[in-house]
């Protein structure tokens, strides 16, 4: 890890809610325009344009996916080559306004209020979930008339929590990322959760985390929804109610753990059973692994985490113009950047 870190490069990009690199490049989008650059000098290499908005931009399967909006919402996907910007596959798809793409090890998952679309690296459909527009096969959605709050994804699974008029509670859906038909949903287990409110904080291949927000607790269970255990939080209420944009809970991996930012803590999470482990204060985003060293982003800097215990090792001053609100980390070789709202930083 460096002693400091200066900026080197920033550019707009409005359409990434987090960094995307993909090999040796850095890509930003902005104002229906997707750039690959160079992460020392933010030189452009190449950049694909259509004159329309863009929606969301993400990284799966070492691929770049720009989700352009249409008359309908935000249906058209292109996937590109991060290394030279060359089109790979196409699809017009149903993902609503103010999608985010979740992508696991072999889908990815554009979000909604009411709809879940996930596709294969070819960009196939292989799961509809929700009120489909204009259904080929009616009477195959479970339950099209509730709404979404949370969604995350792991290997072949995609979780929910759902608002479903007739339950009693919130509902945790997992299901299968790929089933035999992609407009038939078929899920792992559902279940009716003990509170009105509920915030899906992580999957991982034997467990799924869910936040209690009226009592404050992490609940997990097995993909059988059978319950595995229950801890308390020391998270305000408020942090683990609120309304997530693109309904996703920020989140990123390190060498040991699974991380999650509620809005101003980051939780440790075991990866594989998402036990919490320990928890951050005071942190602006779930942090990232760069110069073999975790770093959380904090006000006016960023603190290296010993991954064991959550013990700050270091500080780093950052000069961000007195900006404290959320920050997403990625690194790309020996540059770490910062998604800072609508604008990508570069330092070294």
């Amino acid at each position: 890890m460096p002693p400091a870190l200066s900026e080197r490069w920033r550019a707009p990009s409005a359409a990434t809610p987090v960094p995307v690199t993909g090999g040796d490049t850095v890509v930003t989008a902005d104002d229906g325009q997707v750039t690959g650059r160079d992460p020392l000098s933010g030189e452009r290499r190449w950049h694909y344009a259509r004159e329309r908005p863009l929606c969301t931009v993400g990284e799966a399967f070492s691929r770049v996916h720009a989700v352009y909006a249409s008359e309908s919402g935000c249906s058209e996907v292109t996937q590109l080559d991060p290394a030279t910007g060359r089109r790979t596959a196409q699809r017009n798809g149903d993902a609503e306004h103010g999608t985010r793409l979740v992508g696991g090890d072999g889908h990815v998952t554009a979000t909604g209020d009411r709809l879940l679309n996930t596709w294969r690296s070819d960009l196939v459909l292989t799961l509809e979930y929700g009120r489909v527009p204009a259904p080929v096969n009616p009477d195959r959605q479970p339950r099209p008339n509730c709404t979404y709050s949370t969604v995350d994804t792991h290997a072949d699974r995609v979780a929910v929590i759902e608002d479903c008029p007739s339950d009693a509670g919130a509902r945790l859906t997992v299901l299968k990322a790929a089933g035999e038909e992609a407009d038939e949903p078929e899920e792992e287990f559902s279940t009716v959760l003990p509170q009105e409110s509920a915030t899906l904080l992580a999957v991982s291949e034997n467990a799924v985390a869910v936040a209690l927000p009226g009592t404050g607790q992490l609940v997990r269970y097995d993909h059988e929804g059978t319950r595995l255990g229950t801890h308390r939080l020391s998270v305000p209420a408020d942090e683990l109610d609120r309304r997530r944009p693109g309904l996703v809970v920020p989140g990123s991996e390190g060498t040991e753990n699974r991380y999650v930012f509620t809005g101003s803590h980051t939780l440790a999470l075991d990866p594989d059973t998402l036990t919490p482990r320990w928890t951050a204060e005071g942190t602006l985003g779930p942090g990232t692994t760069f110069a073999n060293s975790y770093v959380v982003p904090i006000p006016r800097g960023l603190a290296v985490l010993d991954e064991r215990d959550g013990r700050t090792l270091r500080t780093i001053a950052v000069d961000r113009r007195h900006r404290d609100a959320p920050v997403r980390l990625a690194s790309a070789g020996p540059v770490l950047l910062e998604q800072r709202g609508e604008t990508l930083v570069a330092l070294r």
